[in-house]
């Protein structure tokens, strides 16, 4: 028997999707009924509505050890797609609470429960810091403490230490470290809400990178690597390094509507998340752009995805392609 935290989620969904048409024995996580609404639009887009039944839903949280003890019943595998994902400074404490603190309490659930494997999603956050020397970021560059890191980044390595503790103990594990992924499915939230801007009619790009990947690639890999003997690795997957411009472009093309235009540089979006904070706080809504969003616009951080590749001889989807298809869906 399979669990799977976070399955309420963009990976989480999809991977159930492709658990249960493997024929996998699957128990899932959830925190309210209302979440599953989500994850039945992702098997209805794959066709698979009949297999959702098949689900054994399990009402936890990964902070509740109780009832974190009472999914693990029987199981033989973990998935940990669970994650809280924000770039607000106010969110630190949250951050701390579920990603590490969270991932904690599952490995050691694991260890109690004498799981087999876990796989953990991780984040291109958690991997090191290149140097001058180094044109890429590799799952073997180094954690720089040093270097400024925003609090996402920093839960999402704390995260990976305790993985790496239960590794220590015996548990057999591999983590898997996506970049920004795009999936059907959640219109308002990650990826997706990048798409749902330009609809708006957003008129700022920046020139700064960031790796991409399809969610089929990421749950693709996840299973090969549970179904596997490897352990105590772990893997980038990007499909491709682009800029933020080419991105957009690429998407508002897809939409037929206007490109974004102005190019906000690095002054530009200073003054913009200092000005959203204000509103933020004045109006009491939500966050649109951080001091942490505002800098990764302008990173210039590429990464390799050599080991996977090589590894398991994979091939990721073409970027341009997929978002062709999926954009008019979303």
């Amino acid at each position: 028997m399979i669990l799977v935290t976070g399955g309420t989620g963009l990976v989480g969904s999809h991977l159930l999707v492709k658990l249960l048409q493997n024929n996998e024995q699957v128990k899932a996580i959830y925190r309210n009924k209302e979440s599953l609404k989500a994850v039945k639009l992702v098997f209805e887009y794959y066709n698979a509505l009949p297999l959702f039944d098949s689900i054994e839903w399990i009402k936890a949280d990964i902070n509740d050890i109780p009832s974190l003890e009472t999914a693990f019943m029987g199981i033989t595998k973990v998935y940990h797609c669970a994650a809280f994902i924000s770039f607000d400074a106010k969110d630190k404490d949250k951050l701390h609470k579920v990603n590490i603190e969270g991932t904690a309490n599952l490995v050691n659930c694991c260890i109690d429960f004498s799981v087999q494997k876990l796989c953990h999603v991780s984040s291109v956050a958690a991997l090191g810091d290149a140097t001058e020397n180094e044109a890429t970021i590799t799952e073997e560059t180094e954690w720089n403490p040093e270097v400024l890191h925003h609090d996402y980044a920093i839960s999402k390595y704390a995260a990976e230490m305790e993985v790496w503790r239960g590794f220590q103990e015996g548990l057999q594990v591999v983590i898997v470290n996506p970049g920004v992924i795009f999936g059907y499915g959640f219109p308002d939230k990650g990826s997706s809400s990048v798409i749902q801007s330009l609809k708006k009619g957003n008129p700022f790009y920046t020139k700064g990178n960031f790796g991409m990947v399809a969610v089929e690639d990421v749950v693709a890999i996840m299973y090969q690597l549970m179904n596997s003997a490897i352990s105590g690795e772990r893997y980038t997957l990007v499909a491709e390094n682009k800029t933020f411009q080419e991105v957009l472009n690429l998407i508002a093309g897809i939409l037929k509507v206007k490109k974004p235009s102005i190019y906000a540089n690095k002054v530009f979006t200073s003054f913009a998340w200092r000005l959203d904070w204000f509103l933020s706080k004045l109006l009491q809504k939500e966050r649109k752009l951080t001091q942490a969003s505002a800098r990764a616009a302008h990173s210039t951080k590429q990464f390799d995805t050599t080991k996977v590749k090589n590894t398991l001889h994979y091939t990721f989807l073409d970027m341009t392609s997929y978002l062709k298809n999926l954009v008019p869906k979303i």
